[in-house]
């Protein structure tokens, strides 16, 4: 469960697994169906199923990684999911500082409980805070995403559900956009994604496509308008803060 094939990232790091349901993007959870067939594999990170688990040795992992890489934080969790101690997060965050050869990007839909820690938390230039906004109905979670003190924030309105107007992106950094993907999917529409693109274009917050989703993901792919959309914010780099 590291190596990805999840387009905006290159390694996945879940030192917590597990989560629950708590809004709409969450109904055809990828993460859970995941869970249930590594726990027939007898996966023994698994063991618990999709139940929140703490995997405290994995907390080392990122140190063994000596080339620089973008680090998605629990692709199979959220980090700040209520049922996860407060003294575990803070143990993630020394990891994610002292590796400051790396990208860390962490993403959430528990926002309020991601502003009420943030003060208590380093955040290096090198962790990307993030939260999901799936609709209109959830862009509350951007305010309280912009009173964090992480120095790069951005967005994942992914799965898609809806169009999203008037989207306020100042103090946002990168914007994901992406279609739901598997059996169950819900559609997408093109002008609710040429909108968001146009919306980041004004701002000039780059803009990543990642996929059209559907059935049949790979098929669909992920052109929009004649290119891929692979836009990223500016790349830390640690080195410079030695000088």
């Amino acid at each position: 469960m590291a190596k990805t094939s999840i387009e905006w990232t290159d390694e996945t790091w879940n030192p917590l697994t597990g989560c629950t349901k708590i809004s709409a993007g969450c109904t055809n959870c990828y993460a859970e169906v995941m869970a249930k067939r590594l726990l027939a594999m007898k996966n023994r990170r698994y063991l618990n199923g999709f139940e929140p688990t703490l995997h405290e040795d994995l907390l080392l992992k990122p140190y063994r990684w000596k080339k620089p890489r973008k680090v998605f934080v629990n692709s199979m969790s959220d980090l700040f999911h209520k049922d996860f101690p407060f003294e575990f997060l803070q143990k993630t965050f020394k990891t994610m500082n002292d590796c400051s050869q790396h990208q860390f990007q962490v993403l959430t839909k528990r926002a309020e409980i991601l502003e009420f820690y943030s003060h208590d938390l380093v955040w290096t230039k090198n962790i990307w805070m993030g939260v999901t906004v799936e609709s209109a109905h959830y862009k509350s979670r951007i305010d309280l995403l912009r009173d964090t003190p992480a120095h790069v924030k951005f967005l994942s309105l992914e799965p898609l559900l809806g169009p999203i107007d008037d989207l306020n992106l100042t103090g946002i950094d990168w914007v994901i956009v992406g279609g739901e993907s598997g059996p169950k999917s819900r559609p997408v529409h093109i002008n609710w994604i040429r909108d968001i693109r146009d919306q980041c274009t004004a701002a000039k917050v780059p803009f990543f496509f990642k996929q059209w989703g559907g059935k049949n993901k790979k098929k669909s792919g992920r052109i929009l308008d004649g290119r891929t959309w692979d836009e990223f914010p500016p790349i830390y780099h640690f080195e410079a803060d030695k000088e």
